[in-house]
């Protein structure tokens, strides 16, 4: 009972901490990190310990599964060189460099100092990237810190397993090497492996809470297979979760990646906040053992800042000395990228847990822990607070959110007339036309969305439909509220009717975000070239024939939502989500193949013949 009610008390304050943390934007884990140490003075809790078995077998295989899962292989792919660069290498040279400082600074062996190195070498990107995508930093620097996370913590792992070997033991450098190789080639395959099979399960799996269920299970599997074989079950998992990411549209249904994603989000946000605050309730612990220590208390102090100056130090010369030359395909980084790059290090969960893993015999286990502490608590006060303004100082920008809307239209145009196309094909003779009509519309109102999306900050059709119709769902519901409180109905028949309620409302949920996030200010894309020849033959602009708006609408008297200029007359006609669709209709009438945005800012053209923006 006592255990039941301590993991209440650990998960409301996880949540509490997470929600004030993200309503006042301040840094949650540095937060849960201080919490804890103020809960580790209530007599409760005065003696929390942490099993590392239970942080690298039970959490940092689901906490990397997560991460990989939703991570582009692609991208990943792509950019491997960089990630690889700072993943492994930088990784190797922090542990060494951090293993040295510390062993002439604090009376310990060698070994120590290395470990203590591994513990903290890995950072956490994960959290760099979740500022960077907040703020706004480039895709490409985005992927090489997430694809660090991902991959760093398999060589630091490894590389703190041969130093914890060489405190007890004698190591040599051919052992080290062989383990790293027999991890990393052991790990891989137990990875692909595993992707397979549970590929093949869930494939013929129709069940959303099978599916998920393996897919909770799945990691798991992966870490232990490979730790078994003595291969990395970090990077086993990894691979694992980057295949099925991967392949998640072709082996599940839509109601199982969306069942999946919210409880692996929620499993994440658990898991991750949880260990930051169960190593603040260790922190007295800590501390008390660091007050017997028999270091002086001076040196203790300069071995601490000194392994955070370190880490910091450490990664700003390796983006000088480096960064320019390790970027595979695709532009080389700029000043102000590298700069980012070197102050997006702070240290998080695996460090934390891995200071944990020195076995008790190593000189003076406490003072290496506590510089750990310090090490990440001091990163993520340091960098993790300055980020966004060093990244609003340096100019960098992040994605430009208008030609993402702009391709999402695009593609989504294409997969529409795909649609259509396919419908086309199929024998429509027992059909009623007014099913057709509607599978056609309901084609098309979605293409429409996306294109609504660039062009001002009015409230646009969908945008309209997506508020009135909540208020329809509310009332629905409250209706069928009200039957179940008469008991005339059965349970699961109320169930059903309010689950098909709750999914439409989800998904207009989904789609307004995507729709109306930031549009506070038009959205202006750059347009990219097309292969197209009537593109290729197109001005740029033409003189419009009615400037203040659509010919027709003007004369009809009638409101319009977005304008589209013909390139070829001038003509100015009204979008498909206007009630006229007079663009359209004007190509249909003049065969002119090519239009242009009428709106404000707005350059990008598109072709009705061949159907692409360009």
């Amino acid at each position: 009972m006592e255990i039941a009610f301590n993991l209440i008390i650990l998960v409301l304050t996880v949540v509490t901490i997470g929600g004030v943390a993200r309503r006042w934007n301040l840094p949650g884990p540095l937060l849960l990190v201080l919490v804890g140490i103020v809960g580790s003075f209530v007599p409760r809790f005065d003696h929390v310990s942490l099993d590392p078995d239970v942080v690298l077998v039970g959490i940092l295989p689901p906490l990397l599964y997560a991460a990989a899962v939703r991570t582009s292989l692609l991208e990943i792919r792509t950019n491997l060189r960089p990630i690889l660069a700072l993943s492994v290498l930088l990784v190797a040279v922090t542990t060494v460099g951090i293993g040295y400082l510390v062993w002439w600074m604090l009376p310990i062996p060698l070994a120590a100092g290395l470990a203590l190195g591994a513990v903290v070498a890995p950072p956490d990107a994960v959290a760099a990237s979740a500022i960077a995508r907040k703020v706004g930093l480039p895709r490409r620097l985005v992927t090489i810190l997430e694809g660090e996370s991902l991959l760093n913590d398999a060589t630091a792992l490894v590389c703190l397993h041969s130093a914890i070997a060489a405190i007890t033991g004698h190591v040599t450098a051919g052992e080290v090497t062989f383990d790293f190789a027999r991890s990393a080639v052991g790990g891989t395959a137990v990875g692909l492996l595993v992707a397979v099979v549970a590929a093949k399960v869930r494939y013929r799996v129709d069940d959303s809470l099978t599916d998920t269920s393996i897919s909770l299970v799945t990691p798991f599997a992966a870490y232990l297979l490979a730790e078994e074989i003595h291969g990395s079950g970090v990077l086993a998992v990894v691979v694992a979760g980057l295949v099925l990411g991967h392949k998640a549209e072709v082996i599940q249904s839509a109601s199982s990646r969306m069942f999946e994603r919210t409880n692996w989000r929620m499993i994440e946000f658990l898991l991750e906040n949880a260990v930051f605050l169960i190593i603040g309730l260790e922190a007295r612990t800590i501390l008390e053992a660091v007050a017997d220590s028999e270091v002086d208390t001076g040196r203790i102090v300069l071995a601490c800042v000194a392994a955070l100056a370190g880490v910091v130090v450490i990664r700003g010369a390796w983006m000088v000395l480096a960064g320019a030359r390790v970027v595979g395909r695709g532009p080389r980084p700029t000043g102000s990228a590298l700069a980012v790059l070197s102050w997006a290090g702070m240290r998080g969960v695996v460090t934390l847990a891995a200071a944990f893993v020195l076995p008790s015999g190593t000189p003076h286990r406490e003072v290496l822990i506590l510089v750990a502490m310090v090490v990440t608590a001091g990163t993520l006060l340091l960098q993790g607070s300055t980020l966004p303004l060093l990244i609003r100082r340096l100019g960098l920008s992040g994605p430009d959110r208008a030609q993402d809307a702009l391709s999402a239209a695009s593609v989504y145009e294409q997969a529409a007339r795909a649609g259509r196309d396919r419908l086309a094909e199929m024998d429509l003779t027992d059909v009623d036309p007014e099913v057709v009509e509607r599978l056609h519309q309901r084609s098309t109102e979605r293409s429409n969305a996306l294109w609504e999306r660039l062009g001002g900050s009015g409230e646009t059709p969908s945008e309209q439909y997506a508020r009135l119709r909540r208020k329809m769902l509310e009332a629905e519901r409250e209706a069928v509220l009200d039957v179940r409180d008469t008991g005339t109905v059965p349970h699961e028949v109320l169930a059903h009717v309010l689950a098909a309620l709750d999914i439409e409302e989800s998904i207009i949920e989904m789609a307004d975000r995507a729709d109306t996030d930031e549009r506070d200010e038009a959205l202006v894309a750059r347009v990219k070239d097309a292969a197209c020849e009537h593109l290729a033959e197109a001005p740029s602009t033409a003189g419009p024939t009615t400037p203040d708006g659509c010919e027709e609408c003007l004369a009809e008297g009638r409101s319009w939502v977005h304008l589209r200029l013909c390139l070829t007359c001038g003509h100015v006609g009204c979008c498909d989500s206007s009630p006229g669709r007079h663009a359209t209709a004007h190509h249909h009438e003049s065969g002119h193949p090519v239009i242009r945005s009428f709106e404000a800012g707005e350059a990008w053209r598109w072709c009705f013949v061949d159907e692409v923006v360009g």
